[in-house]
C-alpha cells in the first residue's frame, strides 16, 4: 500500500514538473530580449519552431562554411556605402553649372548623405530588432537605389539634398550596419580577422568607384551616372539577400514581436505622462549611452575627440578632385589618385589587423591610433606643397596608411573604454554625434573655398583640425592613465579564507586591475575640463 502511494506521488511530480516546463518553454516564446530562441509552439499535438527577429543569442557562430559568404557580402555592401562618397567630388564641376551653386551649396550633398549614413543608426537598431538583418540590408538596397536614381531627375538643389542626402543616405545606414552586425554573428573565434577583412570594404570602393564614376561621367554626363549608380546600388539587396539568420527555417511562423509582449503596453492609460517617460528613457538608455557619456571619463574623452576629429577628416576625399582639376590635371589622373588611396588601404588594412593582434599592443591601442590620426592630419599639409601629380601621389599614400591604421583600432579602442555590454548603445551615441560635425565640415569647407578663391586652404584647416584632435586624445589618456597609477588600492579588511578554498580578496588587493583604474579616475575627476 504504502509502495503505491510513494509511486503515485512520485508520478504526480513527474507531471508537475512537466507542467512547469511547459509553462517555461510557452514563457520563453514571448521573451523578445534580441536572443535567438529554438521555443517551439505545441497546438494540435504539433510542434513548430517559430522564426525569431533578432539574431543574437546561444547559437554558436560557425566561424567558417556560410560565414564566408556573409564576409564577402559584407566587404561589398562596405564598398558600396562607405566609400560610394568619395565619387562625387568627380561629378561637383558638373553639378555647380547644372544648379548655378557655390562650393558651399554643392558640398551639403556629401555631407548630409554621409551625415545621414552615421544619423540613422537607431533607427537602424529599431528596424534590426523588428525585422532581423537581412530584411533591414535589402531595405537599405532598395532606399539607395530608388535615391540616386531619383536624383538623376532633379531640377534644383534642394531636390537633390532630398535624394542624394537623405533618402541614399538612409539607404546606406541601414545596409552598412546591419551588415557589420550579422558578421559578429557568424565569427567568434575568428571575429578580429573577420573584422578586418571586412574593412577592406571601403577601400575597395575608394578603388573602383571613383574609376567607375569617371567613365560613367565620360560616356553618360552625370544624370546618366546618377541612374546607373543607382543600379549599381540596388546589389545591396542582393548581398542582403544570402545574409540568412543562424537557424534552421523548417516553418515560418509570426514574428515574436507581434505575440504577447506588447499587450502590457496597451494597457498603460493613455493620460500617463509618467509611463511616457519611463518608456522613453528606457529607448535612450537601450540605443544611445547617454549615462555612459555622463558617467564614464574614459569614453566622454574619446568621443569629444572622435567628434571633433571628424570636422576634417574626410573634407579631403570630396576636394581632392576639385582641386586637382582645378590645377589642370585631367581628370581621369585625379580620379586615379582616389584608386590609389583605396588599393593602399586593401594592401595595408589586413596586415595591420594582424599586427595589432599582437600582445605588446594590449593596453596600448589609444596611443598607437592618436599617432595615427596625428599623421593623418599632418599629411594634409602635403597638398599645400603643390598641386602636381607626384606630390599629390605622396599624399595620398601617406593619407591612405594612417587612415589604415585609424579605420582598424577605432572600434577597438571604443571597446576598451567600456563594458561591452554597452557596446552598441555607445556606438548609437557615437555616430550621433559624429553626424553633425561630418554634416557641417564640407559645409564650411565650401565656404573658405568660396572666400579665398584657393582649394589649399581647405587642406590646411582639415590638417590643423585632425592634429590638434590627435594631440588631445593623446594627452588626455596619458593625463587619465597617470591618474589612475597614482590611485592607491583599496585594501578590504583580511578574511579569514574558507574550507571552500576561496582566496581572501586582500591577496589582489595590491594589483588592481584596468577597470578599477577607470572607475577610480572616473570618480575623482569631474569633467574634460580639468585636463
Amino acid at each position: 500500500m504504502n509502495l503505491r502511494k510513494g509511486s503515485k506521488v512520485a508520478g504526480d511530480c513527474d507531471s508537475l514538473q512537466m507542467e512547469s516546463k511547459t509553462s517555461e518553454q510557452t514563457h520563453n516564446i514571448g521573451q523578445k530580449n534580441g536572443e535567438i530562441m529554438e521555443s517551439e509552439e505545441v497546438e494540435n499535438g504539433k510542434s513548430e519552431p517559430i522564426v525569431p527577429v533578432a539574431m543574437d543569442g546561444p547559437v554558436t557562430a560557425p566561424d567558417g562554411g556560410w560565414g564566408w559568404v556573409v564576409l564577402v557580402s559584407t566587404i561589398l555592401v562596405q564598398a558600396l556605402t562607405l566609400g560610394f562618397s568619395s565619387c562625387i567630388g568627380i561629378f561637383y564641376a558638373d553639378l555647380q553649372t547644372e544648379f548655378q551653386a557655390s562650393n558651399q551649396e554643392t558640398s551639403w550633398v556629401p555631407s548630409i548623405m554621409t551625415s545621414v549614413l552615421h544619423a540613422g543608426g537607431p533607427f537602424c537598431s529599431v528596424m534590426v530588432e523588428r525585422f532581423g538583418c537581412r530584411t533591414t540590408v535589402m531595405v537599405g538596397g532598395v532606399l539607395s537605389g530608388l535615391g540616386m536614381a531619383a536624383s538623376s531627375f532633379t531640377h534644383t538643389i534642394t531636390e537633390l539634398y532630398v535624394t542624394a542626402g537623405v533618402i541614399t543616405g538612409l539607404g546606406f545606414c541601414f545596409s552598412f550596419q546591419p551588415a557589420v552586425t550579422i558578421l559578429g554573428h557568424y565569427f567568434m573565434r575568428r571575429r578580429g580577422f573577420a573584422n578586418a577583412m571586412s574593412s577592406t570594404g571601403t577601400a575597395l570602393g575608394l578603388c573602383t568607384l571613383p574609376l567607375l564614376g569617371n567613365y560613367l561621367h565620360t560616356e553618360l554626363g552625370w544624370r546618366g551616372s546618377f541612374l546607373v549608380l543607382g543600379a549599381v546600388l540596388l546589389n545591396c539587396c542582393v548581398c542582403g539577400a544570402v545574409m540568412r539568420p543562424l537557424w534552421s527555417h523548417r516553418h515560418r511562423g509570426q514574428p515574436l514581436m507581434n505575440h504577447g509582449p506588447l499587450q502590457p503596453e496597451e494597457e498603460k492609460p493613455k493620460g500617463s505622462m509618467r509611463a511616457l517617460w519611463g518608456g522613453l528613457k528606457a529607448a535612450l538608455h537601450h540605443h544611445m549611452a547617454f549615462d555612459l557619456l555622463c558617467n564614464n571619463l574614459r569614453y566622454r574623452v574619446f568621443s569629444v575627440g572622435i567628434t571633433w576629429m571628424m570636422l576634417g577628416f574626410l573634407v579631403p576625399l570630396i576636394y581632392l578632385v576639385p582641386y586637382a582639376t582645378a590645377h589642370d590635371m585631367e581628370q581621369s589622373r585625379a580620379a586615379l589618385l582616389l584608386s590609389i588611396l583605396g588599393i593602399v588601404n586593401i594592401m595595408v588594412r589586413p596586415s595591420i589587423g594582424l599586427l595589432f593582434s599582437l600582445p605588446w599592443f594590449k593596453g596600448r591601442y589609444i596611443y598607437v591610433f592618436s599617432a595615427a590620426v596625428l599623421m593623418n592630419g599632418l599629411s594634409n599639409s602635403i597638398c599645400c606643397i603643390d598641386a602636381s601629380f607626384h606630390v599629390l601621389l605622396v599624399y595620398v599614400v601617406t593619407y591612405g596608411l594612417s587612415m589604415s591604421v585609424v579605420g582598424s583600432l577605432m572600434f577597438t579602442v571604443l571597446m576598451d573604454t567600456l563594458d561591452m555590454s554597452r557596446f552598441p548603445a555607445a556606438l548609437g551615441l557615437l555616430a550621433i554625434m559624429e553626424s553633425v560635425t561630418l554634416l557641417i565640415g564640407p559645409p564650411l569647407a565650401g565656404i573658405l573655398v568660396d572666400r579665398t578663391g584657393e582649394y589649399f586652404y581647405v587642406f590646411f584647416a582639415c590638417s590643423a583640425t585632425v592634429a590638434s584632435s590627435a594631440v588631445f586624445l593623446m594627452v588626455s589618456f596619458y593625463c587619465l592613465d597617470r591618474k589612475g597609477q597614482q590611485v592607491p588600492p583599496q585594501v578590504s579588511p583580511p578574511k579569514l579564507a574558507s574550507v571552500n578554498n576561496v582566496v581572501p580578496q586582500c591577496q589582489y588587493s595590491s594589483v588592481p586591475t584596468k577597470g578599477d583604474k577607470d572607475k577610480a579616475s572616473d570618480s575623482e575627476t569631474g569633467d574634460v575640463s580639468c585636463l
